[in-house]
């Protein structure tokens, strides 16, 4: 038996099990798609989540239902908090969804990979590393994916900029457009919270090759997490010039304003 199948047996619930089962995935014969993922390694993966998702991060979720059962769709959210782990709990709320299930995947900043062991773990759990060229292969594929418009200027935000939505990238929109994907606005709370930062140490981040150098406790705080998903977005593929492609970007980042807004007035506590 292998490590992967006996730590399986010991830390995976039978029902997230089975449940993960149900989300069909091609992969070759040693259980790996393209891009790395493994239902496997998954499964342990998931396993950990679930612990993070229900019992410390209490995580309150409305909404996931929005997501499009089948077909190319993107999932856009803000992001915050220093460490992905906004992504991380987005993904396991629409991989454990009662009704039609689906294992997204996530476009992942270019300096996780470069981290050893960790770019490969990511892989098998079903990251990808954010490019255009990845996402649209994800799209043609028909897959779910998870993007953050924002990039390092929303996860690297300082505690006094939280929930203050940083400049979106276009690229996101064009994809939508292309492949006919609707876009699924989501609105994440609380993950502000979870490493506060107070500066960004930028010469150290320089030297050091990564994106910034956070000033903060090391401890991730149990904060409550609230997502919540809104109605998908439908966008044609007409031939529009830069700005009217602005435009729809905008009209995506006010959507996930309002959500963050809800998100903020229906919790009662930070943690």
């Amino acid at each position: 038996m292998s490590a992967t199948s006996f730590l399986k047996t010991k830390l995976v619930p039978r029902a997230l099990s089975d449940q993960i089962d149900r989300i069909r995935k091609p992969t070759g014969s040693l259980g790996y798609d393209p891009w790395g993922y493994n239902s496997e390694v998954i499964k342990l993966g998931l396993a950990l989540t679930q612990q993070l998702y229900e019992k410390y991060f209490r995580v309150h979720t409305e909404g996931v239902e929005k997501v499009p059962a089948e077909g190319p769709v993107l999932i856009v959210a803000n992001h915050s908090g220093q460490l992905p782990l906004d992504g991380v709990l987005v993904g396991y709320a629409l991989a454990a969804r009662e009704h039609n299930p689906r294992m997204p995947r996530a476009m992942i900043e270019r300096f996780f990979p470069t981290v050893p062991y960790l770019g490969n773990l990511l892989n098998e759990m079903g990251a990808v590393l954010g490019d255009p060229i990845n996402c649209s292969k994800m799209l043609a594929n028909n897959e779910a994916v998870i993007v953050f418009p924002e990039g390092v200027r929303g996860s690297g935000k300082l505690y006094r900029d939280r929930y203050q939505l940083k400049r979106f990238g276009n690229g996101f929109m064009y994809l939508a457009m292309k492949y006919g994907a609707p876009v699924v606005p989501v609105g994440v709370v609380g993950c502000e919270e979870t490493i506060p930062a107070i500066a960004n140490i930028k010469p150290l981040a320089r030297a050091l090759g990564v994106p910034y150098a956070p000033v903060a406790l090391p401890v991730v705080f149990p904060a409550k997490v609230h997502l919540n998903f809104g109605d998908p977005m439908y966008f044609d593929n007409r031939d529009l010039p830069e700005e009217q492609v602005q435009e729809r970007v905008e009209q995506v980042k006010a959507a996930i304003s309002e959500l963050i807004d809800k998100g903020l007035s229906d919790r009662k506590r930070l943690f």
